[in-house]
């Protein structure tokens, strides 16, 4: 499994640079282009994919070298094969334009980063795994957090499910979605720093994003996504402020 893990690491940037050559198709950027919406972020706030991907293959390689690993990592092996390989399998899905088939995978892999960071946050006495397991884990679901909602909205507008005409009413319902499973997480996670960051990121995203667009609505959007990033800030210090003050009292008594 270790040895799986780490392969399947070193595939997500290779698939993600396949699909953003234009070889499997129609760019990410393309395709975001053809279907506009008022949750998606601002093309710089991808290449946050970099640095997931990179740090991704740090925990391959760090896991692989545990051979006799504990239960908690063996879980989190699981958890991090499947969501590395759905991770993959949707960029290629999506690429290719199967937008339904991609929207049931990033959800899969959403909530298997999940469970994986929530792994590697929550060790003995609440202390945080190494950060070679919680740091990496941590970054590529908070995005993903994000990115789920994203994908929902170019489904919702690729296929008119709802008016492409006015898209704030139920934008504002992926928002509040959004903001609710950021916030909730963030609270879980004690305030995890990489999380938020990954959170926070994709909403200043969104909010750059949108203050740009024509799109009816978007300057509400812009908006929203601005106070959900400093609602999410300080609910990683409160939650980060708690902890800390637990481990105090644990090591006072």
């Amino acid at each position: 499994m270790r040895f799986l893990v780490l392969a399947l690491a070193l595939a997500m940037p290779l698939v993600g640079w396949l699909s953003n050559s234009g070889l499997l198709g129609p760019t990410n950027g393309e395709i975001s282009g053809r279907y506009p919406t008022l949750i998606v972020a601002a093309g710089y706030a991808f290449a946050i994919w970099g640095p997931i991907f990179l740090l991704d293959v740090v925990f391959g390689i760090a896991q692989a070298r545990v051979r006799e690993p504990g239960t908690r990592l063996l879980r989190i092996r699981v958890l991090t094969a499947v969501g590395f390989a759905l991770t993959s399998l949707w960029m290629v899905v999506f690429t290719l334009q199967g937008f339904w088939l991609a929207l049931a995978i990033i959800w899969g892999s959403l909530w298997c980063l999940l469970g994986a960071a929530w792994l590697a946050s929550q060790t003995r006495r609440h202390r945080r795994g190494p950060w070679w397991q919680w740091l990496p884990l941590s970054l590529h679901a908070g995005w993903v957090s994000l990115a789920v909602f994203l994908n929902v909205a170019q489904v919702v507008v690729a296929f008119r499910l709802l008016s492409v005409e006015q898209m704030l009413p139920w934008t504002l319902v992926l928002f509040a979605l959004a903001g609710v499973l950021l916030l909730v997480m963030v609270v879980k996670l004690r305030g995890n720093p990489w999380y938020t960051l990954a959170g926070i990121w994709g909403l200043l995203g969104v909010h750059a994003k949108q203050q740009a667009s024509v799109l009816a609505g978007a300057e509400t959007a812009a908006s929203v996504a601005l106070v959900l990033a400093v609602l999410v800030a300080l609910a990683a210090i409160a939650a980060a402020a708690l902890g800390w003050r637990e481990a105090r009292l644990r090591r006072a008594g």
